[in-house]
């Protein structure tokens, strides 16, 4: 899978892309991650990137010429997919990170900066995407999120692939509580079920740990996790 960032500080991916899982999944050829400049496609002799914005306001906006430029300088893949980061749009979550890596054979991502990019840049783009109801200094934070997110889903890139299934919001609900050695720290106890070897009964307990967590802390995936329960119930307790 191909990724291309398109973005001013290329320098801000040097580390992450060679580190840890990532950089392991990226030497392995599991994904590819080309970083493009659009300061490198302007024409004026101050390689300006940005400019104030028609009607007046505070800050300034990127330019279209540059970013245009620089995307349509990429090559294009049959299955692609162009992002632009930016609060305006769509809340970034698991299933559409899953669409990706099992999707795509490209995503570029554009990273705005300043008070954002002009607005003709959306006829570049397939699709908006934000972290959420905050704002950040540049586009470079979530375009490295949706990296980590999707290369990770990718084959190869985790070692055991199953432990995936089991995950915050692969089922529409929290993680359950995880505990290691020792079995006593502080006074507090692992649970007994989890040291019991009856494999039957610690996914029980999982599973009703994860309904739980999920009703307290996320009541809105647990109202929407119940709505797919009553679209196709299964086995799950109850609450």
């Amino acid at each position: 899978m191909r990724f291309d960032i398109v973005t001013l500080f290329p320098d801000f991916f040097a580390s992450p892309l060679s580190s840890g899982l990532l950089g392991k999944a990226l030497a392995k050829d599991i994904a590819e991650v080309h970083l493009t400049n659009p300061r490198d496609f302007t024409t004026d002799k101050h390689h300006r990137v940005d400019d104030e914005p028609y009607g007046g306001g505070v800050g300034m906006l990127m330019k279209p010429d540059p970013i245009f430029a620089a995307v349509e300088s990429l090559p294009v893949l049959p299955r692609r997919e162009v992002v632009l980061m930016t609060p305006q749009g769509e809340t970034l979550h698991q299933p559409l990170l899953r669409h990706w890596a099992e999707t795509c054979d490209q995503l570029v991502i554009i990273c705005g900066h300043y008070e954002g990019v002009d607005d003709r840049v959306l006829n570049l783009v397939t699709r908006e995407v934000s972290l959420g109801d905050f704002v950040l200094t540049c586009g470079e934070i979530p375009a490295l999120t949706i990296l980590n997110g999707v290369i990770r889903l990718r084959p190869g890139t985790v070692g055991k692939e199953d432990s995936l299934k089991f995950e915050s919001f692969e089922a529409g609900l929290l993680d359950y509580p995880q505990y290691t050695r020792p079995a006593v720290f502080r006074g507090w106890e692992v649970p007994e079920v989890l040291r019991s070897g009856n494999h039957q009964a610690i996914a029980q307990w999982r599973l009703e740990q994860q309904i739980q967590r999920t009703r307290d802390r996320r009541p809105d995936l647990y109202q929407a996790w119940l709505q797919s329960q009553s679209q196709n119930p299964g086995p799950a307790p109850e609450p």
